[in-house]
């Protein structure tokens, strides 16, 4: 009787142990999870649509001959044309410059039957040089870059690129842009903490996105490594900032 009641007492004893011991682990528990930090991850985001304030467009001028001598005077003659042309389009002298000459031997090659080089004949000289315009003046080389086939009529072999939008501003804009997104994150980390019914404490950490620029209202593909549209004058820039802030 007395084994049975020393049992009870320590069956008892136990149990009482269990549960203080449970107890205590779930305040741990409890204080463990006040005590970590909280805190809400966000992505903000801003765009800006403006207007390309600078354009660049080149055109390839060349000449052909058996000496060099003559195919260097030929393109010499072919520059003074293309000069004289674009002044009188009024395009300051200043705003075009002329590449250095590249110069190619072209050779014809025969093969035999069996695909092997027999013969190679000399054809003579390719000469070619670029002629590019910088001008902030968009409309006017707008014009020439769709005129300048006007020069082809006078037997000027010239090759026409399609024009070069950039803005001169681009650097104050992406600024500009990169505080509205941080602003936007903010606004947004906000929002879900006063949902969550919390308050927004201070900003743990922020890192920058990729700077995007595309067409206006173009299919451009959105790159992981960023777009820099040139082909369009107005353009889409964007821009993204992931910041995570404390909650309390």
């Amino acid at each position: 009787m007395q084994i049975n009641r020393n049992l009870i007492a320590a069956s008892a004893i136990a149990a009482v142990a269990l549960v203080l011991s449970v107890f205590l682990l779930a305040g741990g528990m409890k204080g463990f999870r006040s005590r970590s930090a909280k805190t809400i991850a966000v992505t903000g985001k801003a765009e800006r649509t403006f207007t390309s304030d600078l354009i660049v467009w080149t055109a390839t001028i060349n000449s052909e001959s058996l000496t060099l001598s003559t195919a260097y005077s030929e393109l010499k003659e072919r520059q003074k044309a293309v000069a004289d042309y674009l002044k009188s389009k009024q395009i300051p002298a200043d705003a075009i410059t002329y590449s250095s000459v590249d110069i190619t031997k072209q050779h014809d090659s025969f093969y035999d039957s069996e695909g092997s080089r027999v013969v190679s004949t000399f054809r003579g000289y390719l000469l070619k040089q670029t002629v590019t315009i910088s001008s902030k003046d968009i409309h006017s080389i707008e014009a020439v870059s769709r005129q300048i086939s006007e020069l082809i009529n006078q037997g000027i072999e010239i090759e026409s690129g399609a024009p070069r939008y950039y803005y001169t501003k681009l650097n104050e804009l992406k600024i500009q842009m990169l505080k509205e997104a941080a602003e936007d994150a903010r606004n947004r980390a906000k929002v879900v903490a006063e949902g969550s019914d919390s308050q927004l404490g201070s900003l743990e950490r922020s890192s920058m996105g990729v700077f995007q620029i595309v067409g206006e209202n173009s299919d451009e593909d959105f790159s992981w490594g960023g777009s820099f549209n040139t082909s369009s004058k107005v353009k889409t820039a964007s821009i993204t900032v992931s910041s995570t802030f404390a909650i309390k």
